[in-house]
């Protein structure tokens, strides 16, 4: 399988002879053997098999899967939520008394995560505007420096992660590349061919695209020498006690390493694994993302192009258009479409905005965003409402701000909702 529509529909499973052409529910906690040698093997990592839901499941291998081939991986793990792949990416390789260099420009949530609850754990986070000079960026590097973090088209304020710049830094330092590639899809970006390391989404998005899953992956490009950096990544160049004294980058190579660690390790000790039946539901959406998301940065585009010639809008932000900051940062690493989520400000602030929202008809107002309906949301009075006006503006998230998520309607149907809720 080479092009990527195929591996929407095939990737990630193939049934033998007789064997249940759909993706099958193994809706399990446990699976049992002859022996408890047998069982020994697995605990040992000697064989491939399941012993326990909370760390390993077919269904979710499977869909696990076919994101890795989507993507361009080695080796790749579906987690619960998007906020527990991001979390696991990181405390994969950096522990107590560690340094992450992160995009200001990322999902509240995230913020949120790194800035307060992981940074309790004793890891140390120096968050940098992904439009900062080399030289700024070079100097945010410190000798306990894990891993540089970006989304690639940060929500919601759609800016356009330099993918490249950022992992010729990171590599220049010994570190690698995490990036968010949760609004961009494999469809549109494939941040392996930029030079990123691991991937990370929150599948809930575009991925299952009908609001029915929160969930979460991780992608390992496998291209990142551990070994290079052993006194880096202890975690991962030297023995295991935890796991009878296992070395991971030895045993599992560069292609395995990374994800076996955070499946025997993180998802054993933490447990955030998603159901076998959510797993199901993600791929019935993966089946359908390279037709979905054409449609929905047509429809974006429509919508963008409308807005910006609103008396009532102050800004459009949208990196289809011409005009846009990050156009040429677009045509780059998004050149199929920049997703179907439209920011723009209403005129007259906060105040307008809230009003506008609630004249909203078609477009529902809920706390979620890339699915097949439009939906809507004033990030400054929910997602990002713990973070200050500054916060905000460094975030790129203005108390102004509305996104737009625009879904598969007619875009006729799209525009008079908005014009109406505008006028």
């Amino acid at each position: 399988m080479t092009g990527i529509n195929t591996k929407c529909v095939q990737a990630g499973y193939t049934p033998k002879n007789g064997e249940p052409r759909v993706i099958p529910i193994v809706q399990s906690t446990t699976f049992k053997y002859d022996t408890s040698e047998d069982m020994g093997k697995l605990f040992d990592l000697e064989a491939s098999g399941y012993f326990y839901t909370r760390l390993q499941n077919p269904t979710n291998d499977y869909v696990a899967a076919k994101i890795c081939a989507l993507e361009g991986g080695t080796a790749a793990m579906l987690t619960s939520s998007g906020q527990a792949a991001s979390f696991y990416s990181i405390f994969n390789i950096a522990s107590c008394g560690d340094h992450v260099i992160c995009s200001t420009n990322v999902y509240g949530g995230t913020y949120n995560l790194f800035a307060v609850t992981v940074k309790r754990m004793g890891i140390d986070f120096t968050f940098i505007n992904p439009d900062c000079t080399d030289e700024e960026l070079n100097a945010a590097f410190k000798p306990n420096t894990k891993a540089v973090f970006g989304e690639t088209l940060a929500n919601p304020s759609l800016v356009v992660f330099d993918i490249e710049r950022f992992a010729k830094a990171a590599h220049d330092h010994g570190v690698p590349l995490i990036i968010d590639n949760t609004f961009a899809t494999p469809i549109n970006c494939r941040p392996f061919e930029f030079g990123a390391d691991i991937v990370v989404h929150s599948t809930t998005k575009y991925m299952d695209g009908h609001a029915t899953s929160v969930g979460g992956c991780i992608v390992d490009s496998g291209k990142f020498d551990w070994t290079k950096y052993a006194d880096k990544f202890p975690g991962l160049t030297t023995p295991d006690e935890s796991y009878h004294g296992i070395t991971y980058t030895e045993k599992f190579g560069l292609g395995g390493a990374y994800i076996t660690k955070a499946t025997a390790q993180l998802m054993r000790d933490l447990g955030s694994i998603p159901s076998p039946h959510n797993a199901f539901l993600l791929n019935i959406g993966l089946e359908s993302l390279h037709v979905r998301v054409k449609r929905h940065c047509e429809n974006a585009l429509t919508v963008a192009k409308f807005l910006e010639k609103h008396p009532n809008v102050s800004w459009v932000n949208y990196p289809g258009l011409e005009s846009n900051k990050y156009y040429k940062l677009a045509q780059k690493y998004l050149p199929n479409g920049s997703s179907g989520v439209v920011s723009f400000g209403v005129k007259g602030g906060r105040k307008n905005a809230e009003a506008f929202m609630k004249k909203l008809k078609l477009a529902a107002i809920v706390t979620h965003v890339a699915d097949i309906r439009t939906c809507c949301l004033h990030p400054a009075s929910s997602t990002h409402r713990q973070m200050t006006e500054e916060e905000l503006n460094d975030a790129g998230v203005p108390s102004d701000l509305v996104r737009f998520s625009v879904g598969l309607e007619d875009v006729e149907d799209i525009i008079s909702d908005l014009e109406q809720a505008l006028n």
